[in-house]
């Protein structure tokens, strides 16, 4: 049965109406001493307005922006929640933001309060801090014992324990409107400093009435159960793994990190993930390794899935494959649903392009796998692939119900609706770069098919334009070489040059395996050859501008530690530009 989600003023109060509904009902889960321990929607909505009630009381006003430094867990929701049924502005934070960073937003948002996790985190903010003269205020989740310092700390809990308020009187008084500001979201950003999205209630609203209706429609609106993995500072897990479900009256898991995410999901069994594309990679990878490791009818079943898989997607499956399809649906993807909980109806994945054959690979495996496009600006989700509408692995679906789109003269996508943010927080300049009339400009560039699917080309600012003037959308060369076994990451340059050439990251099982196999270092001339042989079938499927002439190997793995990875997984090219700029301008020179 199809459901539509009713209209709300504001995000607290579509909050506090599934509360009502869904009583004692389990709502948000943690492990806590081995177990999964539930919050129940009652006790939630109890906990939210206690501490709304208590920030009011310490001095938070309305429209005071609090910044939230937090690990995913139950109290980063009843936080947030908590901060917007007061009045105030939540300033989500990454917890592996540098002391730059935590300077800068702390500054730029004018912060009154902080809301942080644990004792050591806390400890790292203090320089931030203390540098910006600006918060008044500091609460720790778990306590915090920082000494002597200029503002006032106190315990979350306690908080809630000595300030008593009826859910009734704080759904009163969250009588803002839609266009009210919610959050405001610092974007990581791939080059320079972050910029404040002023996210209002209407947005994320907007966003998570269409999402609900395309999984209403496309999937069947039911008893909804969400992992949560991907940082909640991030605008798609703060709207997809956080709203979302408010919205349809679900579960939400706090995972126990990436490392154990796999384990989690058999345990959790969720029934949809907001996902990166980052993540399908690595199981891919990990999958094709095990399987191939077992050997006999695992890698023959295999073979047989992926087979069958990219001949159904290319509507080329012939009735001679119908009992190869039979065997693999009976004794294999059965077997493999169970390492995803045996009941995920999808996986959504955003944030950045996919690569159509991890696409495909998944969809051969029997899990439905649907590629979305946004960014924190339209909060953030702007289409979906829908089931309905045709999934394809190279476009990002239809826009979302009440949601316009078109492409600008010069192949810029331009998006228009509820969903586009008023404005970028003290940056008016910028907000005017990107707002016209209304018309956010994406700057990526794409086209809408015959089947009102948009297709992302690449963003408009990594484009690299060679000697001769010809694009290249370095997003797709660097996807189809992390395809190859031997690499776990590339990034790819070559503007105003002859040809591409590349920084790559060799995977680090691969290598393992290849010098206990060989018995020789990675500074072999072999250990080079293998690599470049992975390069050569990557190029044998690339146009001769494409291709990738000569290599470098990184000096460590891309990751968020050491900046050269946002928290979202995406490359920070001008990091990465800095450190190996001059060896790749070398490559050039013979």
């Amino acid at each position: 049965m199809t459901r539509r989600l009713e209209h709300f003023p504001n995000l607290v109060a579509m909050f506090f109406a599934r509360a009502a509904e869904q009583g004692d009902a389990p709502f948000l889960w943690a492990k806590r001493d081995g177990a999964w321990q539930p919050t129940t929607w009652r006790d939630a909505a109890e906990k939210v307005a206690r501490l709304a009630a208590a920030l009011t009381a310490i001095g938070v006003e309305r429209g005071d922006r609090v910044m939230l430094v937090s690990e995913n867990r139950p109290e980063w929701c009843l936080s947030d929640l908590a901060i917007m049924a007061a009045g105030a502005i939540t300033v989500p934070t990454y917890t592996t933001n540098t002391e730059r960073d935590h300077t800068h937003i702390i500054e730029n948002s004018g912060a009154k309060a902080v809301i942080v996790s644990t004792d050591k985190l806390a400890k790292t903010l203090m320089p931030a801090i203390l540098r910006s003269i600006q918060p008044q205020i500091l609460i720790g989740i778990d306590p915090v014992r920082l000494g002597q310092t200029p503002f006032d700390v106190y315990d979350w809990q306690t908080l809630i324990d000595r300030h008593p308020a009826s859910v009734d009187d704080a759904r009163a008084k969250a009588d803002f409107a839609r266009g009210d500001p919610a959050c405001i979201i610092y974007t990581s950003g791939t080059g320079g400093a972050p910029r404040g999205v002023v996210q209002h209630h209407g947005a994320i609203l907007h966003n998570v009435k269409a999402c609900c209706d395309v999984i209403s429609e496309d999937l069947g609106w039911g008893d909804e159960v969400f992992l949560s993995f991907l940082p909640l500072s991030h605008a798609y897990e703060h709207t997809g793994g956080q709203f979302v479900p408010i919205g349809l009256g679900g579960q939400i898991y706090y995972a126990e990190g990436i490392e154990k995410l796999a384990a989690n999901m058999e345990e959790t069994r969720p029934t949809i993930m907001f996902v990166v594309p980052r993540l399908f990679e690595v199981l891919r990878t990990r999958i094709s390794k095990t399987i191939e490791k077992q050997g006999g009818v695992s890698a023959k079943l295999l073979a047989a899935a992926l087979d069958v898989g990219t001949k159904r997607y290319a509507d080329k499956l012939r009735l001679a494959d119908r009992p190869k399809a039979l065997l693999v649906d009976a004794l294999f993807k059965r077997k493999i649903a169970k390492k995803f909980g045996g009941r995920m109806k999808a996986m959504i994945s955003g944030g950045a392009p996919l690569t159509p054959e991890v696409g495909i690979f998944f969809q051969s495996l029997g899990v439905t796998f649907l590629q979305g496009y946004g960014q924190t600006e339209a909060a953030p989700v702007i289409s979906c692939n829908r089931p309905s509408a045709g999934v394809t692995m190279d476009s990002v679906g239809p826009p979302l119900p009440d949601t316009e789109v078109r492409i600008a003269e010069d192949g810029e996508i331009l998006v228009r609706g509820e969903l586009v943010m008023h404005g970028y927080w003290r940056n008016d300049a910028e907000t005017a770069r990107v707002l016209n009339d209304g018309w956010l400009h994406t700057g990526d560039i794409g086209e809408i098919d015959e089947g009102g699917r948009i297709r992302i080309t690449d963003r408009k600012k990594d484009l690299i334009i060679n000697d001769k003037g010809d694009n290249v959308a370095p997003q797709k060369v660097e996807g189809m070489l992390t395809l190859q076994p031997e690499i776990a990451q590339a990034m790819i340059a070559g503007d105003r040059k002859p040809h591409m050439v590349a920084v790559l990251v060799p995977d680090a099982e691969w290598s393992a395996e290849w010098t206990a196999r060989t018995g020789k270092t990675k500074h072999d001339p072999e250990y080079r050859a293998a690599l470049q042989a992975a390069v050569d079938r990557t190029n044998r499927d690339l146009s001769v501008i494409e291709r990738v002439r000569r290599w470098i190997v990184a000096d460590e793995p891309f990751g968020i530690e050491n900046e050269q990875l946002t928290p979202s997984l995406k490359i920070r090219r001008h990091v990465l530009r800095q450190i190996y700029g001059e060896r790749l301008e070398a490559l050039y020179r013979g």
